[in-house]
């Protein structure tokens, strides 16, 4: 941090110190030239009462009148001279220090000697300089995400893409037959899906992002939705010998939600847990009252997410632990769709402490008697 302080003069500090003291205690930089201007005139009015005592009581008054104007005059000078060098240094000390934030430094700070406008100014332009390095630092945090996002499509795209280029000329040369072909035809149908699946989820986490949204929210009964939720995926969870339950309380009140979008969260926060957890392991899923509304919970017997990865678990095509090196089953999208969709009902989502597994939880309003499928508008 650079701070630019008023510049010093040469000469003694003891009367700057003592004009820095006389403009602190005046205030504005009205007051200030009312005082030099008092400081100039004082002298002049005690000069001319002293000259005319004296010229009633001494003869030498021409001599002593020259005398006493001159020392007036001089004292005017100085005392104007001294007020002027601090409110000089101040405006040099708001010159320099925007001079530095057009030569590009962020870290500059402006002090001034005194409580004025001058200080109010410094103030103001410390404020922007702030403003003007926090949104700097923003958007150079998004640059490095764009390419970080860039990075993580290409990767996504071209795996599947190369597949498919492969199985397609094996397919159309002829170079297989039978059961082989069906099997690459197979294989070229999943390729597809992958693909479509991650274009469908960039496509909805950017018009989330955006706040491109127009949904019709309704009253959505949790017990129903969770419980047809966790019966679609139960066929995935018992290939994998994973067992998943549902427990809602009865008294649950609905939720404030769109059912479609509600349902995709819990797909994806059951089909993460379902993919992380172990052969015999189970997967619950919980929804109860809160005071501000209802909180739901996904919780799994899988190994948990470190510490270090416990941040980042929401970011876009991030995907820790053994699939870091971006070669396991999905494209990391799933769990930033479903934040931004939480956060677009007006709730949040977080990693729960677990002492087994993974808990990841979220929250939503409840839905009031007089809910009648108000519509989320969109956002620009």
């Amino acid at each position: 941090m650079t701070l630019i302080r008023p510049p010093q003069p040469a000469r003694s500090r003891l009367p700057a110190r003592l004009a820095g003291r006389a403009r602190a205690w005046a205030g504005p930089l009205s007051r200030q030239f009312a005082l030099a201007v008092a400081i100039a005139v004082a002298p002049v009015l005690v000069a001319l009462v002293v000259v005319a005592w004296l010229m009633v009581v001494s003869g030498h008054a021409a001599v002593l009148v020259a005398a006493i104007v001159a020392a007036a005059g001089i004292l005017a000078v100085v005392g104007a001279k001294l007020l002027a060098d601090g409110i000089l240094g101040d405006v040099e000390a708001i010159r320099d220090g925007l001079g530095a934030v057009g030569r590009g430094e962020r870290e500059v700070l402006i002090a001034t000697t005194a409580h004025d406008e001058l200080a109010e100014l410094a103030v103001a332009a410390n404020a922007m300089i702030a403003q003007l390095r926090a949104e700097e630092a923003a958007r150079d945090q998004s640059d490095a995400a764009r390419r970080d996002l860039v990075a993580a499509v290409s990767h996504d795209l071209r795996t599947p893409i190369t597949s498919l280029r492969l199985l397609a000329e094996a397919v159309g040369d002829d170079i297989v037959h039978g059961e082989v072909r069906r099997g690459y035809l197979d294989r070229m149908g999943t390729h597809i899906d992958a693909l479509s699946a991650l274009i469908d989820d960039l496509f909805e986490l950017s018009r989330l992002e955006a706040g491109d949204i127009s949904w019709s929210l309704e009253q959505v009964p949790l017990r129903e939705l969770v419980g047809e939720t966790v019966e679609a995926m139960r066929v995935q969870a018992e290939a994998k010998g994973v067992s998943v339950v549902a427990n809602v309380a009865d008294e649950l009140r609905p939720a404030r939600a769109n059912p479609e979008k509600l349902q995709r969260v819990l797909f994806n926060l059951i089909q993460n847990a379902i993919r992380h957890t172990p052969a015999d392991g189970s997967v619950v899923v919980r929804a109860e009252p809160v005071a501000a509304g209802i909180e739901v919970e996904v919780a799994d017997s899988g190994d948990g997410i470190s510490a270090s990865e416990r941040d980042r678990v929401f970011t876009a095509f991030y995907r820790g632990g053994v699939d870091a090196a971006r070669s396991g089953e999905g494209a990391g999208l799933g769990l930033a769709v479903s934040r931004a969709i939480v956060e677009a009902h007006g709730g949040r989502i977080w990693l729960a402490e677990s002492e087994i597994g993974t808990r990841v939880r979220f929250s939503l309003p409840a839905a009031d008697s007089a809910d009648h499928r108000p519509t989320v508008p969109a956002r620009s």
